[in-house]
């Protein structure tokens, strides 16, 4: 008999084995697809940090989609992001689904006419032509007769690719004002989505909804973590579920992370010990300075990170004033930074005056310079919210 396989998915983007805390904005959608065009809802963008879950919530939404009977085209916003929607996805949904999408004519008679007969050839309407705007909207109302729609989604949208999110948001904000039945949802890092939405020509997307996902609250990572190795054919021991949910900090990354080094510290035994959980968690502070904490900083000013530095120096949340004095700086020269660290979401406001970090472990890999540490550290701020609070 072969061993029961990891339940995990610590991969950026994979879809994990529970999908937990993301209930409410799933039903958010299921209600938009409902309410016909222009519902707020079939215009979102999704932004957070690193590792919160965007791509997975993307995968979410796309299937609420598809369970409704609608088609997806699944985008990331890489070059020639418009062309291949418009010489490639949309052509193809249009051939399979257009009932006008091919005719046939005569191609020649055989003779003689009494023994012979006609031999046709079909000819398809879509081939790549005409514009993205034409195709969208000549598919939204082919669709719609039928009570569906289509529902296009990029992931990874950032403004290197700003040219083509505009002639595909144009498009689809015409479609909509068409009264079709045509969604958009785009997906970023939080620097980026804000940046798009600045642009005076991206209205489409200063518009949208904004679905900023934050931390999971404490029930929720404890579900996460222990239904899959339970479904799984194994368990946690009480004290070690609790200490690998606390190390998650609610942060969706380390959830899956945690989990799948768990069951791997835990070899073939059927109960994951204490001890599989520490272990996890040390290794989770590696993966996050491997890939949140370098990426990120590397994108930021030497003032920025001189910010977060400064930070690193208190346990808890900061006051601006020590901070001011750390850096040597004026007021209103910490000012611009915190808003600048504010709207990158790096930090969170923690009460008048005060601000914290947002992701876990950040001060200790600040402190240490990426160095491990053999445990968890102290929680550095709260859980999310759990349900109606």
């Amino acid at each position: 008999m072969s061993a029961p396989r990891n339940p995990f998915t610590p991969s950026f983007g994979g879809t994990p084995p529970l999908l937990v805390g993301r209930e409410t904005e799933i039903a958010d959608f299921e209600r938009a697809l409902d309410d016909g065009p222009g519902a707020l809802g079939r215009a979102t963008l999704i932004t957070g940090l690193r590792g919160v879950g965007k791509t997975v919530m993307l995968n979410a939404l796309e299937d609420v989609a598809r369970q409704a009977g609608w088609l997806v085209v699944a985008e990331t916003a890489t070059r020639g992001l418009a062309d291949r929607i418009e010489r490639d996805a949309l052509p193809r949904l249009l051939a399979e689904h257009d009932p006008e999408a091919e005719h046939r004519r005569v191609a020649g008679v055989t003779l003689p006419m009494g023994a012979g007969g006609l031999s046709t050839t079909v000819d398809a309407r879509y081939r790549p032509s005409g514009t993205l705007r034409s195709l969208l909207e000549r598919l939204g109302a082919v669709l719609s007769e039928r009570g569906s729609g289509v529902l296009i989604t990029i992931d990874e949208v950032h403004r290197r690719e700003i040219e083509d999110l505009r002639i595909v948001t144009t498009a689809v904000q015409h479609a909509v004002r068409e009264g079709l039945d045509v969604a958009f949802i785009g997906a970023g890092l939080k620097p980026n989505i804000n940046g798009l939405r600045g642009d005076a020509l991206l209205t489409f997307l200063r518009r949208s909804h904004v679905l900023e996902l934050g931390q999971l609250h404490y029930a929720a990572c404890v579900r996460a973590l222990d239904e899959p190795v339970r479904d799984a054919g194994r368990r946690f021991a009480p004290d070690a579920l609790e200490l690998a949910a606390q190390g998650t900090q609610g942060y969706p990354f380390l959830v899956q992370f945690i989990g799948a080094q768990s069951w791997i510290a835990a070899g073939d035994r059927e109960v994951i010990e204490r001890a599989d959980a520490r272990a996890a968690i040390a290794r989770a502070r590696i993966a996050m300075a491997q890939y949140i904490y370098e990426p990120t900083l590397a994108a930021l000013s030497d003032v920025d990170r001189s910010f977060l530095q400064a930070m690193s120096e208190d346990d808890g949340p900061s006051r601006i004033e020590d901070l001011r004095a750390r850096l040597d700086a004026t007021s209103g020269f910490v000012g611009v930074y915190r808003k600048r660290l504010l709207d990158d979401g790096l930090i969170a406001p923690a009460g008048y005056g005060r601000v914290q970090y947002t992701t876990p472990y950040l001060r200790e890999y600040l402190r240490s310079e990426g160095a491990a540490a053999p445990d968890a550290s102290p929680i550095e701020r709260g859980f999310g919210p759990e349900p109606g609070h």
